[in-house]
C-alpha cells in the first residue's frame, strides 16, 4: 500500500503526530473524550461504495457539521481523518492504532493517493481528536467496499 505525500507534508505529519502523541499520552490528560455536534458526519467523497478503481487512486474524505484540525491542536468540534483499510473499527476508548491498516492524516489532510493490490478492499473513515482518540460518540463513515483492478 502506498500513500503519496510530499516530503514536506510527511515531515509536518510526523511532527504533528509525535506532538499529539506526546502531549496527550498520559491518562490524566485523556480522561475526557472530545465530543462533536449531533449533526456532524464523516463520509467518502470518492471513491463511492462499489466503485472499481485502478491500483493507484485518490481517496477524498468529507466532513460536515464540524471542522478539520491537525493532530495536537485542540479546538472545539474538530478532528482529523483516519482511514481504515481492510479492518474493523479499533477500540473506541483507546488511541487509534497507527499501522498499514489505520492511516493517520494528522496534518489535517482531506485527500491522499493510495496504492492497493488488485482485489476487493474495504475502507472506512474514523475521525480522531487532537490525540488520535475517537470522539464520544465516535464519528465514523459507513464502511465501503471497492474493487481494485490490475
Amino acid at each position: 500500500m502506498f500513500v503519496k505525500l510530499s516530503r514536506a507534508m510527511l515531515s509536518a505529519c510526523a511532527i504533528l503526530t509525535l506532538a499529539g502523541t506526546l502531549a496527550f499520552s498520559s491518562p490524566e490528560v485523556r480522561a475526557q473524550h472530545s465530543s462533536m455536534p449531533p449533526n456532524a458526519r464523516v463520509y467518502f467523497i470518492w471513491p463511492q461504495d462499489g466503485q472499481v478503481v485502478g491500483s493507484k487512486f485518490w481517496v477524498r474524505m468529507g466532513l460536515s457539521g464540524a471542522g478539520v484540525a491537525p493532530a495536537g491542536v485542540e479546538y472545539p468540534n474538530t478532528g482529523h481523518h483516519h482511514l481504515l483499510i481492510d479492518t474493523d473499527l479499533p477500540s473506541l476508548t483507546e488511541a487509534i492504532p497507527h499501522d498499514k491498516n489505520h492511516l493517520h492524516f494528522g496534518a489535517g489532510q482531506t485527500e491522499a493517493q493510495l496504492e492497493l493490490p488488485p482485489g476487493t478492499h474495504t475502507l472506512q473513515l474514523l475521525l480522531g481528536d487532537a490525540a488520535h482518540f475517537p470522539h464520544d460518540p465516535p464519528l465514523m463513515s459507513k464502511k465501503i467496499t471497492i474493487t481494485v483492478r490490475s
